[in-house]
C-alpha cells in the first residue's frame, strides 16, 4: 500500500513538439483542421496512458491546449471580446486569432496582451472583461476531455483556471485595471458551481481549480472576493448527488496568509507547493494545528495535497529530505496527505528517454516530466515505510548517492575573482545624464533614433545550413561563408530601409542563451528538452552544471563584421546574466546569486572586448529581469533585486562614457519595479508595451525616468503587418508621457521567429511612420 499521488498538469506539446508542429502546419495551409485535431487528439490519450502506467492516481484531464489554459478558460466561459467574434471565424481559428492576432479577409485585429505566467517562462493570454461581458459557461472543452479519457478507461481529475485567479489576472479594455463588480463576482461564481454540477453527472471524483494568485500578497478585499466566489461554489458541491471533490490548487509559493479561510470554507483538498513555499505553508498548518488543541484546524476530511516533487527544475528529488518533509507534513494534518507535483510539469521537459548525448553519469541527477511520475511513486511506497523498511530500501539508497557532493567540483580561479570584486566594480562613471550629453555627440543620432531588438528571422534556410553543420554535411568554411552573407544581406537591407542604429541579425545563434552557454565553462547541452513558451514557441534551456566562466570570445568575430559593412552604428547583441540564469536550468546546490555573479563576470568580458572592438553601441538583454521577482513584495528586494541589479551593473561598469549601453526586457509587469530598472543605470532601454497598450508610459512619466527607452511600437508575435497610420498613433501616445530627447522608436521584441514577408514591410511602416512624426517635430 502507497499514499496516493496526484499531478497538476502535464507537458503538452508532445514528447517530439507533435503539437507546436502540427499547429503550424495548419496556420501555413499545410494540414487540414481535422489533421490538427487528431494530433491533439492522439497527444491527450499518449499523456494520459503514461501517467496511468507510472501508476498516478489523480490524472489531470483540461490540462490540454492548443494555446493557453488562460485563454481557454475566458473561452469557456464568454469572456471573448467583441472584436473577436465578429470576425465569424471557427472555435480554433477565434482562439489563434485573439493569441496571435489576424488580418485577412474576416478583418484586421491585433492579439489580446499576453503576460508571463507568475515566475515562470510560460505566458498567458490576459482575459479581457468590458462592460457588455456576460460571464458564464458557453464551452464544453472540460466535459469533452473528461469523456474522452472516461472513454480509454482513465479516470481523470478535470483541471481549470480557477476564478480568484482569473479574475484577479483579467483586465479590462486597452488593458485598463478591473473592477471587479458584484455581477461580475456572481456571474463568475455561477458560471464555476455550474461546472460543478456538470462534472457530478458525469462522474467525476475531483475537480481541481488552480488558484496561483493567492501566494501573492493580499489586498483589501481579497479573502472576501475569495469567498463570496467559492461559498456558491461549495454550496453545489454539498448538495448535488455524486458531486465532485472541490480541489482548490496553488503553487509557486506559500498561502500561510489564506489557508484559515480554506480551512473555513471547508474545501475539500488544499494543494500547497512545500517547494516553494515550504517552509511558511509548513508553519502555516502547524499553527491551525496548535490553535486548537493540537486537533487542527482541518477536519479529518480535508486532504492535503503536498507539492512535494518539483514541476520548475530538473534536478532529481533528494528522497531522504523529502521524505521527512512528508513527516512533518503529516504530524500536523488530520486528514489525508496526497503526495503531488509542487506545480504542473508543463514547465519541465518531456523525458530524459531522448537524451542519447549525455552520459548515464549525467542523466542519472535529472528527472524530466515522465520521470517524476516515478519519483512521484517511489515517494508515495517510501512515505507509508518504517523507519527500518526505509533504512534497508534500495530505492532510497540509490537516491542518497546522487547527493554525496562529488557530482562536481569547484573552480578556485572563479572563486577568486569573485572574492576581489569591490564596490567600484558595480559603479560605472560618469553619472548616465553626463554619458548621455556625451553619447548623443558622438553616436549623431537623429532625433527618435530607429532599430530593432536584435534578430532577425531564422529563416528556414539558415535552419537548414544549421543542420547541415552538426550533421557533418558541410564544413565550418561553408556554414561561415553563409552567415557572412546573410550578415551582409541583413545590414544592407537595414540601409535601404533607413534604420539608424543596424544590428547583424544573429543569424549564428541558435537561442538567444544556449548560444551563449555553449561559449561557457560550466554548461551542458540537451538534444530534446524543450519547453512550451507561448503559444507554439518552445525553448531548449541549457544546464548550469558547475561554476561559470567565459571559455572564449562569443560574439566579437560577428558583431565586428557586421560594422566592417557599414558606416552606420552596429549594435553588439548579448544575453544578460540574469536572463541567462532565469532561462537555464539552474544549480539546486548553490545560490541563484552566485551563478549570476559569475554569468555577470563572464559577460562583463565579452563587453569590454566587444568595445575594444570598435563597437560603440551594445545592448544587453536582460528579458527575464521581472521573471523571477518573488512573488511577494516584501521579497523582492532581499531574495532578488538586491543581487540581481547589481549584477547587471558588474557587467557594464567597465566601458567608457561614449559606449552605449541598451538592454530589453518584454512581456512582464514592469511598472512596479520601475525605479529598480532605472538602477540598472543602462543608457537605453527597449520594453515591450505594444501588447498592453503602452501602459508602461505611465509609470515611466511618474517615475521621472532617467534612462532612454524605446517602448515597442508593434507586436512581433503576431503576423500582422502594423499600417504606418498605426504606428505614427503610437510614438504620438509616447511623446505624451516622455521627452522626445529620450524616445526610441522600436518593435517590441526580436523578430527571429517571424518571416521576411511580415518582418520588412513592418519595418518600413515603422521607419516611414517615425519619419513623418519627426517632419511633425520640425526635425
Amino acid at each position: 500500500m502507497s499514499a496516493l499521488t496526484s499531478v497538476i498538469g502535464f507537458p503538452r506539446i508532445g514528447e517530439n513538439r507533435e503539437l507546436k508542429k502540427s499547429i503550424e502546419a495548419y496556420w501555413k495551409g499545410n494540414a487540414s483542421l481535422d489533421e490538427m485535431r487528431s494530433t491533439a487528439k492522439q497527444l491527450r490519450a499518449k499523456h494520459w496512458q503514461i501517467q496511468k502506467d507510472a501508476g498516478i492516481d489523480l490524472i489531470p484531464s483540461n490540462d490540454f491546449s492548443y494555446y493557453d489554459q488562460m485563454l481557454d478558460t475566458a473561452i469557456l466561459l464568454n469572456v471573448v471580446p467583441k472584436r473577436y467574434r465578429d470576425l465569424n471565424l471557427g472555435e480554433e481559428d477565434t482562439l489563434f486569432a485573439i493569441g496571435r492576432g489576424y488580418q485577412g479577409e474576416q478583418g484586421d485585429v491585433t492579439a489580446q496582451p499576453m503576460k508571463k505566467w507568475f515566475t515562470t517562462n510560460y505566458h498567458y493570454l490576459v482575459p479581457e472583461i468590458s462592460e457588455d461581458t456576460q460571464i458564464k459557461l458557453v464551452g464544453t472543452k472540460p466535459f469533452d476531455e473528461f469523456n474522452e479519457a472516461k472513454e480509454l478507461g482513465i479516470a481523470t481529475k478535470p483541471v481549470l483556471i480557477g476564478p480568484y485567479t482569473f479574475l484577479k489576472l483579467a483586465r479590462g479594455p486597452q488593458a485598463a485595471d478591473l473592477e471587479i463588480t458584484d455581477e461580475i463576482v456572481s456571474s463568475a461564481a455561477a458560471a464555476y458551481a455550474q461546472i460543478v454540477s456538470r462534472f457530478a453527472t458525469l462522474g467525476a471524483a475531483w475537480v481541481q481549480f488552480d488558484e496561483p494568485y493567492l501566494v501573492l500578497d493580499k489586498e483589501d478585499g481579497d479573502l472576501d472576493l475569495f469567498r463570496r466566489l467559492y461559498e456558491p461554489i461549495l454550496a453545489v458541491r454539498r448538495d448535488a448527488v455524486d458531486a465532485p471533490k472541490v480541489l482548490v490548487q496553488t503553487y509557486f509559493g506559500h498561502i500561510a496568509d489564506t489557508l484559515p479561510t480554506l480551512a473555513e470554507l471547508h474545501v475539500d483538498g488544499i494543494g500547497l507547493d512545500f517547494v516553494e513555499g515550504r517552509d511558511e505553508n509548513l508553519d502555516a498548518l502547524a499553527k491551525l494545528a496548535a490553535e486548537n488543541n493540537g486537533e487542527g484546524a482541518l477536519a479529518d476530511d480535508v486532504t492535503i495535497f503536498a507539492g512535494v516533487v518539483g514541476g520548475r527544475n530538473i534536478w532529481r528529488n533528494d528522497y531522504a529530505k523529502t521524505l521527512d518533509l512528508l513527516d512533518e507534513i503529516d504530524e500536523v494534518t488530520p486528514g489525508e496527505v496526497v503526495v503531488s507535483t509542487a506545480s504542473s510539469l508543463l514547465h519541465v521537459p518531456f523525458t530524459t528517454a531522448n537524451e542519447h548525448k549525455l552520459g548515464d553519469d549525467v542523466l542519472r541527477h535529472f528527472a524530466f516530466a515522465v520521470e517524476k511520475l516515478g519519483e512521484l511513486t517511489d515517494l508515495a511506497e517510501l512515505a507509508v515505510e518504517s523507519d527500518e523498511e526505509r533504512a534497508d530500501s534500495d530505492v532510497l539508497k540509490a537516491n542518497a548517492a546522487l547527493f554525496d557532493g562529488t557530482r562536481v567540483a569547484a573552480d578556485p580561479q572563479v572563486a577568486a575573482r569573485i572574492a576581489a570584486l569591490t564596490d567600484a566594480d558595480y559603479t560605472r562613471q560618469p553619472a548616465r545624464a553626463e554619458r548621455q550629453k556625451t553619447q548623443r555627440t558622438e553616436l549623431g543620432l537623429p532625433v527618435l533614433p530607429t532599430t530593432t531588438i536584435g534578430s532577425f528571422p531564422q529563416t528556414r534556410e539558415v535552419r537548414q545550413y544549421r543542420a547541415r553543420l552538426r550533421k557533418g554535411e558541410i564544413d565550418q568554411k561553408t556554414y561561415d561563408d553563409f552567415i557572412a552573407g546573410k550578415i551582409e544581406e541583413c545590414i544592407r537591407h537595414q540601409e535601404q530601409i533607413g534604420l539608424d542604429v543596424l544590428v547583424h541579425g544573429e543569424f549564428e545563434r541558435n537561442d538567444m542563451v544556449e548560444y551563449f552557454g555553449q561559449n561557457l565553462n560550466g554548461f551542458l547541452f540537451t538534444q530534446n528538452a524543450w519547453v512550451q513558451s507561448y503559444g507554439t514557441r518552445c525553448v531548449k534551456p541549457p544546464i548550469v552544471w558547475g561554476d561559470v566562466s567565459r571559455a572564449r570570445p562569443i560574439t566579437v568575430r560577428w558583431s565586428s563584421y557586421a560594422q566592417s559593412l557599414t558606416n552606420h552604428v552596429v549594435k553588439g547583441m548579448l544575453t544578460g546574466p540574469v536572463t541567462i540564469l532565469n532561462w537555464s536550468w539552474p544549480r539546486e546546490d548553490v545560490s541563484h546569486k552566485l551563478q549570476t555573479t559569475q554569468l555577470a563576470l563572464a559577460i562583463r568580458d565579452e563587453v569590454l572586448d566587444l568595445e575594444k572592438a570598435g563597437i560603440r553601441v551594445i545592448q544587453i538583454d536582460e528579458a527575464a529581469l521581472r521573471e523571477k521577482l518573488p512573488v511577494r513584495r516584501s521579497d523582492w528586494y532581499s531574495k532578488y533585486l538586491d543581487w540581481a541589479i547589481p549584477a547587471f551593473r558588474l557587467v557594464h561598469s567597465g566601458v567608457r562614457s561614449d559606449t552605449q549601453i541598451h538592454t530589453h526586457m518584454c512581456y512582464s509587469e514592469f511598472n512596479d519595479i520601475i525605479r529598480s530598472i532605472d538602477n540598472m543605470d543602462a543608457d537605453v532601454i527597449s520594453f515591450e508595451a505594444s501588447r498592453s497598450d503602452l501602459t508602461v508610459l505611465d509609470a515611466i512619466h511618474e517615475a521621472h525616468f532617467e534612462t532612454e527607452a524605446g517602448p515597442g511600437v508593434y507586436d512581433i508575435h503576431s503576423p500582422r503587418i502594423p499600417s504606418v497610420e498605426e504606428i505614427e498613433d503610437k510614438i504620438h501616445a509616447i511623446l505624451t508621457k516622455m521627452d522626445v530627447s529620450k524616445v526610441w522608436v522600436n518593435p517590441d521584441c526580436g523578430l527571429k521567429t517571424r518571416g521576411d514577408e511580415e518582418t520588412w514591410p513592418s519595418l518600413e511602416n515603422l521607419v516611414t511612420a517615425t519619419k513623418h512624426v519627426r517632419a511633425e517635430l520640425g526635425e
